[in-house]
């Protein structure tokens, strides 16, 4: 079986090669060369939308793509054949997504925007101190008793809801339907206008779909309260960024960090560089995908054998 590796990730396939398979590194950012395009197997990681519809129309004996991402929407968007299944890398992000979100999650309650702003002052912050100490002001600056909600309850959240809930966060999950995931409550969709109102901090991790696209508008900041953070560690499709840029410069949202916008990179005189109380970083929360060889090979055999293939969303 010919399996085509991109460029931008070195993986250890050995076991596939060493049982005959042939391994081929392909350039994420060029069309398929001619010779490759026989390939029954793609793993996609970081490709440009012009690759992957090439391999889309070229690559006849596809059967398989393996997208190392956690949301799979380029790879779905390219034209693949129906007959070729498509995988995502749903677990491979976790440790890494959770970890940078719950660092956006400190950054924003604890304020460390306007201390490193202070920093660059060289001043001593007094008026953070005191709005940090005082009992009217001191819940915003803390995790402990918080109100988290995770729009997008999946492994991410799983592995990030008890991070949260450790530093004394009360953790509730928005999914399509209500219940218990992971060990945390679950709102349906439906129920999310109901919970906002009490929301401390809001986090979503929602995959962009066409049900997802701006599912952070004006109406859901609203519904929020002016003390609330938002943080977007999923997809930045999701946010209707007009209405939050809004929101922050209207102080109807206390402050917000994004590792993902709408256009990447974000444009230089886009307006969320200097929005006021905002944290951007540029979308590095989930770039290191752990274990991406093992599931690879373990699809590759699943495909070989016609058993059921992990992650598979097409």
């Amino acid at each position: 079986m010919k399996i085509l590796v991109p460029d931008t990730i070195e993986l250890d396939l050995a076991d596939l090669t060493a049982s005959g398979d042939e391994v081929a590194v392909y350039q994420v950012d060029k069309p398929i060369p001619g010779e490759l395009r026989d390939a029954e197997v793609l793993v996609a990681w970081r490709n440009t939308p012009e690759n992957l519809a090439d391999a889309a129309q070229q690559m006849a004996s596809l059967r398989l793509v393996q997208t190392l991402a956690a949301g799979p929407d380029s790879v779905l968007a390219a034209g693949f054949a129906e007959n070729v299944a498509i995988t995502s890398g749903r677990s491979l992000h976790d440790g890494p997504v959770a970890e940078h979100a719950l660092a956006l999650v400190l950054a924003a309650v604890r304020r460390l925007d306007v201390l490193f702003e202070s920093q660059k002052d060289a001043t001593w912050n007094a008026p953070y101190n005191a709005a940090q100490s005082s009992p009217e002001t001191e819940q915003l600056y803390t995790l402990d008793g918080a109100n988290v909600t995770i729009w997008g309850f999946g492994s991410i959240a799983g592995r990030l809801a008890p991070l949260l809930a450790a530093l004394g966060a009360k953790v509730t999950g928005v999914a399509h339907s209500k219940g218990e995931r992971y060990g945390f409550p679950m709102v349906s969709t439906d129920e999310l206008p109901h919970i906002l109102g009490s929301t401390d901090v809001l986090i979503s991790i929602l995959p962009a779909t066409a049900e997802t696209a701006d599912a952070l508008d004006a109406q859901v900041l609203a519904g929020l309260p002016a003390s609330a953070v938002f943080v977007n560690v999923g997809r930045g499709a999701t946010v209707d960024e007009d209405a939050l840029l809004a929101a922050l410069q209207e102080g109807r949202l206390r402050a917000a960090a994004l590792d993902v916008t709408k256009e990447e990179p974000l444009p230089e005189d886009s307006a969320l560089w200097n929005a006021p109380n905002l944290i951007v970083t540029p979308h590095v929360a989930g770039n290191r995908p752990k274990g991406s060889a093992k599931l690879v090979t373990a699809n590759i055999a699943a495909l070989k054998e016609g058993a059921a293939l992990t992650n598979q969303v097409a």
